[in-house]
C-alpha cells in the first residue's frame, strides 16, 4: 500500500506571498468579528430582547385577566392602558385566530416571543413580526372573542442591535482595505525584486529597477544587485583572461606550426602536427566563446528559426521532428554556439539524429537525439568538464576540444536555462536544453 502523509497545514494553504498575507490578515479579523458578533447576540441583544418579551408578554396577560374580571368595564380600562403602557387594545367579537403563521427572516425574534408568551398565556395566540412599521401585531383568543394588541416594536425586542453590526462590519471592511493597501505596495516590491532577481540571473539588465518597499526589501534588493555586479565582474575578468591568454598562444602556435612544416614527413611530425591543430581548435573555441560572452546583448529571437538554420548549415543529417514556433530573448550569439555544439556532437557521435523544438510553459525546449553509443548514467556529469572526454563510453576517434557541452551548458545557465543528458528512444543519448521563453 502507497504510504499516507498526514494533511499539512501548506497544503490546503495559498502558496503565493500576497494570498498568504492576505489570509494571514483576514482570517484573524473575520474571526475576531464572529466571537465579537456571537457575544453580542448571545450576551446583550438577546438578553434584552428577552426581557422586553417577558414584559411584553406580563402586560398582555395583565390585560387579557382584566377583560375576564370586569367584562364591562374593559372598554374604559383598556383605554387607560393604552395611555400608560402604550398598548393599544381591540376587541375583535365572534371571531378566531389567523391560521397562517407570518414568520420573520431572523427567527430568533420569533423564538423569543412565542417563548415568554407561552409562559404568561394559557389562551392561544397568533403575531405577526414580519412587518417593517414601528407596531407588532399580536392576537390572543379570549372565549369567542379575540383581544388584539398592537404594541411598539421597540419595547417587544431590541431593534438596535443591527446597528452595532453594521458599524462593527464596516470598521472591519475599513481596516480590511487599508492593511490590503499596505500588503499590496510591500508585495509590490518583493515581486519587482524577484523579476529583478530572475532577468539577473538570465543575464538581462533590468536598468529601471529601483529598489522600493520596506528597509528589509531594499537591503535583500541592494544585496542583490551588488551579487550581480560581483559576479558580473569575475565573469568578465575570466573572459577577458581567457581571450588574452587564448590570443597570446596563437604565436607560439603559429611558430610551431611553420617549424613542423620545414620537417621532415614523419609519423612523429604528423603526431604534432595533430597535436597542434588539436590545441588550435581549443584556442579558436576560446576566442569564439568569449567574444560572443564580451559583446553580445540579450535580445529577442525566434528559437525555431535558430534551429532550423543551424541544422541546415550543418555537414549531416539532421531530422526535425517538431518545431513549434516559440520566441526567447537571449544572446543570439551564444545560444547559436551552444545549439551548434549540441547538434555537431550528437552528429559525431552517431550516424542518426532527430531534433524537436518544444514550447513549453514558460520554458523552450530543444530536444536532440542519436543513436550513438551514448553516456551511462553514472558518468553523465563527467561529460560537462571542459577538455574531458569520455573515451570509455563515446567514440575516441571522434575529433573534438571537449568543450562543446561544457559551452552549451555554461550558456545556458547563464540565460536561466539548463542541459540534461537522458536515454535516447534510439538508442543512444539525449541532450535537452531549457532555456526561458
Amino acid at each position: 500500500m502507497p504510504k499516507r502523509f498526514p494533511l499539512r497545514l501548506r497544503d490546503i494553504t495559498p502558496r503565493g506571498l500576497y494570498p498568504r498575507s492576505v489570509l494571514m490578515v483576514v482570517l484573524p479579523v473575520i474571526l475576531l468579528l464572529s466571537a465579537v458578533t456571537y457575544i453580542f447576540y448571545d450576551s446583550h441583544w438577546r438578553h434584552t430582547s428577552r426581557k422586553l418579551s417577558q414584559t411584553m408578554a406580563s402586560e398582555i396577560e395583565f390585560m387579557v385577566s382584566l377583560r375576564q374580571q370586569y367584562p364591562g368595564e374593559f372598554t374604559a380600562l383598556s383605554r387607560e392602558a393604552s395611555e400608560a403602557m402604550s398598548l393599544d387594545v381591540t376587541v375583535i367579537e365572534e371571531a378566531t385566530l389567523p391560521t397562517e403563521q407570518k414568520q420573520l427572516f431572523f427567527t430568533a425574534l420569533d423564538e423569543i416571543l412565542t417563548r415568554e408568551l407561552d409562559v404568561a398565556l394559557d389562551q392561544p395566540f397568533w403575531f405577526d413580526l414580519s412587518g417593517y412599521g414601528e407596531t407588532v401585531e399580536i392576537q390572543v383568543q379570549d372565549g369567542d372573542d379575540i383581544l388584539r394588541f398592537m404594541a411598539e416594536r421597540d419595547r417587544t425586542f431590541s431593534t438596535t442591535g443591527h446597528i452595532f453590526i453594521v458599524w462593527v462590519i464596516g470598521a472591519t471592511g475599513i481596516l480590511i482595505a487599508l492593511a490590503l493597501g499596505f500588503l499590496r505596495n510591500q508585495v509590490r516590491s518583493m515581486l519587482k525584486l524577484t523579476e529583478a532577481a530572475k532577468a539577473y540571473g538570465r543575464g538581462r539588465d533590468l536598468p529601471n529597477y529601483r529598489p522600493s518597499g520596506a528597509t528589509e526589501i531594499r537591503d535583500a534588493a541592494r544585496a542583490v544587485m551588488e551579487m550581480r555586479t560581483r559576479l558580473t565582474t569575475f565573469a568578465e575578468e575570466r573572459t577577458t583572461m581567457l581571450a588574452g591568454i587564448s590570443h597570446d598562444l596563437r604565436t607560439p602556435l603559429t611558430r610551431l606550426k611553420l617549424q613542423l612544416a620545414m620537417m621532415e614527413e614523419t609519423d612523429e611530425i604528423r603526431a604534432a602536427r595533430a597535436d597542434l591543430k588539436e590545441m588550435s581548435a581549443m584556442l579558436e573555441e576560446y576566442l569564439a566563446f568569449a567574444s560572443g560572452k564580451e559583446g553580445e546583448q540579450p535580445a529577442a529571437f525566434r528559437f525555431d528559426t535558430l534551429v532550423n538554420e543551424i541544422a541546415s548549415e550543418l555537414e549531416g543529417d539532421v531530422t526535425l521532428r517538431r518545431t513549434d514556433p516559440v520566441s526567447i530573448i537571449a544572446r543570439r550569439g551564444l545560444i547559436r554556439r551552444a545549439v551548434s555544439n549540441i547538434l555537431s556532437n550528437a552528429l559525431g557521435y552517431g550516424t542518426k539524429v532527430e531534433a524537436e523544438v518544444i514550447d513549453g510553459p514558460h520554458m523552450a525546449e530543444l530536444v536532440v537525439d542519436d543513436d550513438g553509443p551514448g553516456i551511462p548514467e553514472a558518468r553523465r556529469e563527467e561529460a560537462f568538464r571542459p577538455f574531458h572526454r569520455l573515451d570509455a563510453a563515446r567514440n575516441q576517434n571522434v575529433p573534438g576540444t571537449g568543450l562543446g557541452l561544457s559551452v552549451a551548458r555554461d550558456t545556458a545557465r547563464q540565460h536561466g536555462g539548463d542541459i540534461r543528458l537522458e536515454d535516447s528512444p534510439l538508442g543512444g543519448l539525449r541532450v535537452r536544453l531549457r532555456l526561458p521563453s
